[in-house]
């Protein structure tokens, strides 16, 4: 079999065969210990996305937790402060994913 590499590789063999918005979540033990939060915060990604899945580019887009809730600020693994936290950061994120990012029009000063 003949698998074309590089410039050869055409549109119409994309790594997706479907062209709409996939969503991942990844969420490591090693920031989110507790099952129950990790499941939490994996939920608030899936119910934030959903509102912005229209906007969002046909694209597969991954959220992935890169750094630690205190759990000194968060005693309960799925509190409503955990919740809150995590939907506002998210909402914050999806919103940057769906502006189309910043051009300057040509000849305008820098």
């Amino acid at each position: 079999m003949n698998i074309p590499k590089g410039p050869e590789l055409s549109a119409e063999q994309a790594l997706f065969g479907v062209f709409d918005v996939w969503l991942g979540a990844m969420v490591p033990k090693r920031w989110a210990r507790r099952a129950v939060t990790r499941n939490t915060i994996k939920r608030q990604i899936y119910n934030v996305s959903a509102h912005f899945a229209e906007a969002l580019p046909c694209a597969a887009h991954v959220v992935r937790l890169r750094s630690e809730f205190d759990r000194k600020h968060f005693i309960s693994a799925s509190s409503d402060a955990l919740k809150a936290a995590v939907r506002t950061e998210l909402e914050q994120l999806f919103a940057r994913a769906v502006t189309p990012p910043f051009v300057r029009a040509p000849g305008a000063p820098t």
